[in-house]
């Protein structure tokens, strides 16, 4: 199956869409995580295209989707609220579940509390909760304020192997495919990440942006949240919080990975699919 490619301008920014499976199908707006693009989830998507319409956008400084000219006001939760709303609205979309990863979770907790409430009928949120721990964030600023340059794309991977490492087993194609799908040439010829650096000042001008339990508490729709076994990003005493109140999440732990499951193996996609299914 070939996913349609479409950019559609929200807020005045374009914004890149892969888009999967029959216009007619219920949908799932599935949202990638901080540094990522859309392209992160062709598998998943590809999985559940039968049953669904699958619509994967690269966030704004993300992928094939504009860079912002205003970082300090742009990139952060209440702005990527306000895109996904106008996206779905000019998509002609009254009606979805979301999927996302990591700050794509985030984006669809907040947008649930907000924005689409009523709209998003499914919440699927992948190793994300409502507060994130400091190391973590301490973590992914390390790596994603300044991005690695190199002057192969062989060399990027290898990067990327390390930097990923804790999304668990990949085979060697889609290492591949997660380079080939995330990567620019900068002027000198290198190689890096294909974002704009500084959507990291979310974490400098927003450094709340996070702190979701008050919109937690208030949701009133099914929500599915995978955890990695071993993420930093999602605590285990997060993940049980988010059982026990607010919406009370169904919580499945995915063995052999941290921060974040990839979303590309059969057990992965029978936890998503079931889900949604209302199964």
């Amino acid at each position: 199956m070939t996913p349609r490619s479409r950019y559609v301008v929200c807020e005045g920014r374009e914004l890149h869409v892969t888009d999967w499976g029959h216009e007619q199908a219920p949908v799932v707006l599935a949202w990638h995580g901080l540094a990522r693009t859309g392209r992160d989830m062709d598998a998943i998507a590809l999985h559940l295209a039968p049953r669904f319409r699958v619509v994967c956008p690269d966030t704004i400084g993300r992928g094939l989707s504009q860079w912002s000219p205003d970082p300090a006001a742009e990139y952060q939760l209440a702005f990527y609220e306000k895109l996904a709303l106008s996206l779905v609205d000019q998509l002609g979309i009254t009606q979805m579940h979301w999927l996302g990863t990591s700050m794509g979770g985030a984006i669809g907790l907040r947008a649930a509390a907000g924005s689409l409430r009523g709209r998003i009928q499914r919440l699927v949120i992948n190793d994300i909760g409502p507060t994130l721990p400091q190391a973590a964030i301490d973590r992914i600023l390390s790596y994603a304020g300044h991005p690695a340059a190199f002057a192969t794309v062989g060399e990027l991977e290898q990067y990327f192997r390390t930097i990923y490492k804790p999304y668990g087993w990949l085979s060697d194609e889609q290492w591949r495919l997660l380079t080939e799908t995330s990567c620019r040439r900068l002027p000198d010829g290198r190689v890096t990440p294909h974002y704009d650096p500084a959507m990291v000042q979310q974490f400098v001008h927003h450094p709340r942006d996070y702190e979701q339990w008050d919109a937690w508490d208030s949701l009133n729709l099914p929500v599915l949240c995978l955890r990695g076994e071993s993420s930093d990003l999602l605590l285990a005493d997060t993940a049980e919080a988010m059982r026990v109140r607010g919406p009370r999440a169904v919580v499945a732990t995915i063995a052999g990975c941290g921060h974040a499951p990839a979303l590309n193996r059969p057990d992965q996609f029978a936890l998503v699919e079931r889900f949604l299914l209302g199964a």
